[in-house]
């Protein structure tokens, strides 16, 4: 997901300034992608760039409202109707990491996936015991979804285990 759609996601509900993006955008994710809001406002100027955001006056306490243009909520629309291609994810380091241990010499690729396995593990309590005390829905799927993603890892180490046997 880019920062670009998850912010004119937000102004389709109406206008904001910088800093509630940020914390509605935080709040939505459970805090999964934090924002540093230098990357908020580069982004609001390049959505404000590309005409699908405009920029209001200044408020009496100096910030500016952005607000969506009808091109900046039908990229939104556009993006939420498009599903996410596997191309569009990150590379998956771990694997990357395996595969070079395999065929490294002198590494010991059984600790290597032993430590990941515990890693993963420790993050998996840890996002269950988040998920115990969230109360919002968005929050909630979110900390579901890196649970899976943390549970779907432990299935491939152990698949990887067997194979080094």
């Amino acid at each position: 997901m880019s920062i670009r759609h998850g912010l004119l996601a937000l102004l389709t509900r109406g206008p904001r300034y910088g800093y509630q993006l940020r914390a509605e955008f935080e709040t939505a994710t459970g805090g999964a992608w934090p924002l540093n809001i230098g990357q908020v406002y580069t982004t609001l100027g390049r959505l404000e760039r590309d005409g699908l955001a405009v920029r209001g006056a200044e408020d009496a306490e100096g910030r500016h409202v952005y607000a969506v243009t009808d091109a900046g909520r039908a990229e939104a629309a556009r993006w939420f109707a498009s599903p996410v291609g596997r191309a569009d994810r990150p590379r998956d380091e771990l694997a990357v990491k395996l595969a070079l241990a395999l065929t490294g010499s002198g590494v010991d690729v059984r600790a290597v996936v032993q430590a990941q396995r515990a890693s993963t593990l420790a993050t998996m309590r840890d996002l269950t015991r988040r998920k115990l005390g969230v109360a919002e829905p968005a929050q909630a799927l979110v900390l579901d979804a890196q649970i899976f993603q943390a549970e779907a890892e432990i299935r491939w180490l152990d698949h990887c285990e067997r194979s080094l046997r």
